[in-house]
């Protein structure tokens, strides 16, 4: 099958990029049936988005101290803690969790 270049409009910045017959070989031999609607540079910014999300999740994740309700040590879990819920420190809640 051959491939001719094409002319697509990205998604994100309407800019004008070419879909280069070596690109669409690659897809389809990947499986690929769609085109890609963004630009070379959009992509690589979208995958570097990605990619900084995921190391450090965006800084130090939220950290919210307690007591725990087995033992009674100071604590911080990551979520914040309701009244009606017993919340546990580390030890206590993976004995509670080994036990079940």
């Amino acid at each position: 099958m051959g491939f001719t270049d094409k002319k697509l409009t990205c998604a994100d910045c309407n800019a004008e990029f070419t879909f280069g017959a070596v690109e669409q070989e690659f897809y389809a031999s990947k499986g690929f049936t769609n085109e890609p609607k963004r630009c070379p540079e959009c992509r690589q910014a979208r995958k570097a988005d990605r990619q900084g999300s995921r190391s450090g999740q965006q800084g130090r994740r939220q950290m919210f101290a307690t007591v725990c309700a087995k033992c009674g040590v100071d604590t911080e879990v990551p979520f914040e803690p309701r009244q009606d819920k017993p919340v546990y420190c580390s030890a206590c809640y993976n004995d509670i969790k080994i036990k079940k």
